[in-house]
């Protein structure tokens, strides 16, 4: 139950930050925004995400719940700063210049684009594939991929291609 009460208590941040991100742009670009809707289904590595046709903001419920205080103060900001770009400027670079801008000289915020939570409660299984230079764990879902649709994926570092690790025969 104690979770459940914390969780009551975040989604009052949530709502009370977006709206304090909400009211800065509509004072620095002189016209409102509508106030978007807000759903904690995001899951796997995402913290959040802006769905800019919809005005609508998703965020992870357990990263949420791990990280509190940074996930109030970063991320939805950061989700809020791409629904007032679109709304804004329409569609451009998801972390352009525009983003930046809200981010550093509206909200006052370093503009980074990933966080960097502990994710291990949210990582699901992983496969070992190696490349020319190192091993890489993907995620179930590029592992079927590979296996059941013959798709490649590519090292961006060495350009080789990403081949399963030979399972141990001890």
């Amino acid at each position: 139950m104690q979770q459940q009460t914390l969780f009551r208590h975040l989604n009052m941040q949530v709502q009370r930050k977006v709206n304090a991100c909400l009211a800065l742009a509509e004072k620095h670009f002189q016209r409102t925004f509508p106030i978007p809707e807000i759903h904690y289904r995001v899951r796997g590595l995402k913290a959040g995400v802006a769905y800019l046709e919809k005005n609508s903001l998703g965020f992870n419920r357990t990263l949420m719940l791990e990280n509190s205080d940074e996930f109030i103060t970063q991320v939805v900001p950061h989700e809020v700063a791409h629904l007032v770009v679109y709304q804004v400027f329409g569609r451009v670079k998801p972390h352009g210049e525009e983003w930046r801008g809200v981010m550093g000289e509206l909200f006052g915020l370093t503009p980074h684009t990933c966080h960097r939570f502990n994710l291990e409660s949210v990582r699901g299984q992983t496969f070992a594939y190696r490349c020319n230079c190192r091993v890489h764990h993907l995620s179930l879902r590029r592992h079927h991929n590979i296996q059941r649709r013959n798709m490649r994926y590519i090292c961006r570092e060495c350009q080789g291609e990403l081949v399963p690790c030979s399972p141990n025969k001890n």
